[in-house]
């Protein structure tokens, strides 16, 4: 760039070894492809790392000429997607890197598992924040002073934006261009990457239900059930045989052998929800099923899950899909009949692809 030009807005991506592919894509494609046509100067990306060149976890080595250390000077920083061994030991230059462009009033952004670096950072104590909804529970056992919502697409929390997994770093990354240029450059970004514009709903609307593990099974993040999690796994499995009753905190402790008080905190230690919450959750998915494969009404659906009435029901699934029972068949639906035929969701004009 001539030293005369205007630098365009710095997006530094910190990248580490085995960092999923699509997640990285995304804010490069956004970032980094020029469109001086929709805004000039357009941001300047910069891909960051240290050591040897990171591979990608498909085995694509990267070029990054700029180190952790460059992280600061830029005006919004991205944490990509990270693999397992960096959630579990983020690097420290990295940690201390975010930690100081966040001091310096810096826009910090995680796509996914690049949350539990800010998280390692102490950024997110007592804040509201994201991630997919498939390792939410895991990071919740680690990090249980986060007010983790992995109902969102995105969260964004002051100079903090944490994003759900894969397709959601394009909700995120959209909103960022919105946020720095306004929708109608936004919209335009988006036509050009065919994809909409502004999803509505949340991530809960894709959560595979899912049922608690026995003694024998794992826990959806690969673990075994350990201590108190093999102990509670029996009265979960017996209260997912009966959503469609009228359960009650005291049944479960009891069914446990516990008192209610030592029920309630042992179960959040191993779950990080309530039991009320888990019970909920638990007819949410039982319904989102439901709603897949069967043509019941949204009363009989109701009844199935232990909601008991229609408007119980859309009062909790909106709560925690963000949207309706009958928005959420009519998208899964959709998607049905495009693995059928080939098309995408997108070729019905009638109908916004979720």
């Amino acid at each position: 760039m001539n030293a005369a030009e205007p630098r365009g807005h710095l997006v530094a991506v910190a990248v580490t070894d085995g960092a999923p592919v699509f997640e990285l894509a995304v804010p490069c494609e956004v970032f980094g492809v020029v469109r001086r046509d929709l805004v000039d100067p357009w941001y300047e990306l910069r891909l960051c790392a240290d050591g040897p060149p990171p591979r990608t976890a498909a085995g694509f080595r990267l070029e990054t000429p700029h180190g952790f250390a460059e992280l600061p000077e830029a005006d919004t920083v991205v944490v990509a997607a990270c693999p397992r061994e960096v959630q579990l030991a983020p690097p420290e230059p990295l940690v201390a890197a975010v930690r100081e462009a966040y001091e310096r009033g810096r826009r910090i952004v995680s796509i996914c598992s690049g949350i539990h670096v800010l998280a390692a950072a102490g950024l997110l104590a007592g804040r509201r924040a994201t991630m997919h909804w498939m390792y939410a529970d895991d990071f919740a056992r680690r990090y249980p002073e986060v007010r983790l919502d992995p109902t969102a697409l995105y969260v964004e929390d002051g100079t903090l934006l944490t994003s759900a997994g894969t397709g959601a770093a394009i909700d995120t990354c959209l909103h960022l261009v919105r946020r720095d240029h306004g929708a109608a450059v936004a919209n335009e970004v988006a036509r050009r990457m065919v994809v909409p514009p502004h999803r509505e709903g949340g991530q809960s609307q894709y959560a595979k239900p899912v049922r608690p593990p026995g003694r024998a099974t794992r826990w959806p993040d690969g673990r075994e059930p350990q201590g108190w999690e093999r102990d509670l796994a029996p009265v979960l499995l017996w209260a997912q045989d009966r959503l469609d009753e009228q359960l009650s905190v005291p049944e479960l402790a009891r069914r446990a052998h516990m008192s209610e008080r030592t029920f309630a905190r042992r179960f959040r230690d191993a779950l990080g929800l309530t039991p009320l919450q888990w019970l909920v959750r638990q007819r949410v998915r039982l319904a989102q099923e439901l709603l897949e494969t069967t043509d019941d009404p949204v009363e009989s659906v109701a009844r199935h899950t232990g909601f008991g009435t229609a408007a119980n029901l859309r009062h909790h699934f909106g709560r925690l899909t963000t949207v309706s029972p009958q928005t959420y068949r009519r998208v899964f639906r959709l998607r049905a009949a495009a693995g059928r035929d080939g098309t995408e969701p997108g070729d019905n004009p009638g109908v916004r692809a979720a």
